[in-house]
């Protein structure tokens, strides 16, 4: 007798999910979906808004990552005013990202995903979470917390909210950074670093234990999409966008976000409201890519500072290359943490930083245009048409979890393919099959959750719809 299983929502993730598992007569897996249940209506009701407003108002996509979209809808403003923006413009925002993935990365690893590593994957569900952790190991969650906390004050100093700051804008950024500021940073790095390098001792001791989630948690060929510098350095900023292989091989280069409709193309599933990107010359569902940390240190040749370089080695080394298991976004999260300190360190030398000339004035000058910025899980897109007026005509967003969405489905269904066999259906293989979505750190529109639950109902239903059995987790 076929059956599903509901697991409903998705938990500690950002935003709202569930996931359907499709069993045949035998009580093996047929199919799995990743449904994301929220409805996104940003780009419609952008529509009539004065693109000034795109930062501030974009910026409430999310409340976990809103400096993502804050610094791809001002790039996509100056290109509107055919404006260039003072390098301590461009040297602030760059600041303000490595802020912004410093604490992005810091709550997945430490708050989301290391209670599976450190209290098992099969241990009590209720006290598989941050606070369970913080029982077990009050000085590593400490730790976390306190990392995550340096990278939140960083986007506070400069735009003097942690969350939906109005700092960043067409032309550049508001204000420049204090003195004061920048002393604390400086004062902070430190035991910033001490931190990042006690989880990746921490991570790359568990990766033993960990081979059977490094083969089936999302290991599978497909494109990888980022960012990358003029020297093919790691890039979050600014740069060009490149395609490569489970190979190694470039796929494509040089490519400009402008002409991103010429190889990006979304399809659309009656059973999701998120999208699926994929690369257009490979077709649907064919052209298969992943973004974010993964991505980002598989498109580069190297970081370009000194010890994350070192890092990023040895973690190639522990991949056989190219890393091409999803479980290894954890690994990377890490190593770009170190990058992104190591960033700001060099940052806090340079005098631009605190140069009062950060912001360009100019009129709209153009009535289209694509801007393009690496957020924490992935490249991001903010596309615009604009009237004369500088009135919203037109929006499209493709947001970083977005193009990871064909990854993400095909990761649920090869962990529940592995795990559940002949009806049998654990807890814990279903939390497996949770964390093949956290590898992604999906951020899906907005991040709603309610600190320490972990709910999770699910039903065994026939295919008359009459419910076999129901198990439920609060």
């Amino acid at each position: 007798m076929s059956k599903t299983i509901v697991i409903d929502p998705v938990t500690r993730i950002e935003g709202h999910a569930k996931i359907s598992i499709f069993l045949n007569d035998q009580g093996n897996v047929d199919d799995v979906r990743f449904h994301v249940v929220e409805y996104r209506g940003f780009e419609k009701f952008c529509e009539g808004r004065p693109m000034w407003e795109m930062a501030g108002i974009t910026a409430r996509i999310c409340g976990i990552c809103p400096v993502s979209h804050l610094l791809c809808a001002a790039k996509t403003g100056d290109k509107l005013l055919a404006v260039q923006i003072p390098p301590a413009g461009e040297k602030l925002r760059r600041l303000m990202n490595l802020g912004q993935i410093t604490q992005s990365h810091a709550l997945s690893f430490f708050h989301l995903s290391s209670p599976d590593f450190l209290l098992g994957w099969d241990s009590d569900p209720a006290t598989r979470n941050v606070f369970g952790l913080i029982a077990a190991d009050p000085d590593l969650a400490r730790a976390g917390i306190r990392l995550r906390q340096f990278g939140q004050t960083v986007i506070e100093l400069l735009g003097a909210k942690k969350i939906h700051s109005a700092w960043s804008v067409p032309g550049g950024v508001r204000s420049p950074l204090s003195e004061e500021g920048r002393q604390w940073i400086v004062d902070r790095l430190p035991e910033a670093k001490e931190t990042v390098y006690l989880a990746l001792n921490l991570f790359k001791n568990m990766l033993d234990r960990f081979q059977t989630e490094v083969a089936e948690f999302g290991k599978f060929p497909s494109l990888f999409m980022g960012l990358v510098g003029k020297n093919n350095e790691w890039e979050h900023y600014g740069g060009s966008l490149r395609f490569t292989d489970s190979e190694g091989n470039i796929v494509a280069d040089n490519l400009s976000e402008d002409n991103y409709a010429d190889f990006i193309g979304e399809s659309v599933e009656k059973w999701s409201y998120l999208k699926f990107p994929y690369y257009k010359p490979l077709g649907y569902p064919d052209g298969i890519y992943r973004v974010g940390p993964l991505a980002r240190l598989n498109v580069c040749h190297h970081i370009g500072t000194p010890e994350a370089d070192q890092e990023l080695e040895e973690y190639r080394q522990r991949a056989g290359g190219v890393a091409t298991s999803s479980f290894f976004y954890h690994y990377a999260r890490l190593v770009e943490i170190l990058a992104c300190l190591e960033a700001i360190e060099l940052l806090m030398a340079d005098p631009d930083i605190l140069s009062k000339n950060c912001r360009a004035k100019a009129e709209i000058n153009c009535t289209e245009a694509v801007g393009v910025s690496e957020a924490p899980r992935g490249t991001l897109f903010h596309h615009y048409k604009i009237d004369e007026d500088g009135l919203i005509k037109k929006v499209n967003l493709i947001i970083a979890t977005g193009n990871n969405n064909l990854a993400m489905n095909k990761t649920v269904a090869q962990i529940a393919k592995h795990y559940i066999r002949n009806h049998d259906v654990q807890e814990g293989f279903l939390n497996r099959v949770e964390a093949g979505i956290r590898c992604y750190d999906p951020c899906l529109s907005c991040s709603t959750h309610a600190a320490g639950q972990m709910p999770l109902m699910i039903d065994l239903v026939n295919p008359q719809g009459e419910l076999i059995k129901s198990i439920q987790r609060d």
